[in-house]
């Protein structure tokens, strides 16, 4: 009777886990891929829309701010990135959630009218009547 202490039984973990990275590897691959396509389909969309010009109240603002922590030979690190929002109300109601940046966000007042510029999901401007 060949002597089996169960270490053998351990190997066998050792044998699927060059798999679990290769299926990591895929996942996160996948998801960068997914992403990037994503884009370039939202960049397409946008492209062939016409640039509009309509009568618009801004509604409401919104920032979205994103922060992140790190440590690297123990000095911990955090950065943030701020992505900010606006929302005009068109003449027909609806309402637009447009991506703007830090200087049109300082810019706009909720309550302002005027002719807001846009293609697609992309905002062009927004000039005060």
């Amino acid at each position: 009777m060949p002597f089996n202490n169960g270490f053998e039984q351990g190997f066998e973990l050792f044998q699927i886990i060059p798999y679990i990275v290769i299926f990591g590897f895929i996942i996160v691959f996948g998801f960068i891929i997914f992403a990037a396509i994503t884009g370039v389909k939202q960049w397409n969309h946008n492209n062939n829309q016409p640039v509009l010009t309509v009568n618009a109240v801004v509604v409401t603002k919104r920032m979205n701010v994103r922060r992140r922590s790190s440590s690297h030979n123990d000095h911990p690190t955090t950065s943030s990135s701020t992505n900010y929002y606006a929302t005009f109300e068109v003449e027909s109601g609806d309402r637009i959630e447009l991506q703007v940046s830090g200087k049109e966000y300082g810019m706009l007042v909720e309550d302002d009218q005027g002719k807001l510029t846009f293609q697609g999901s992309r905002y062009k401007g927004f000039t005060r009547s």
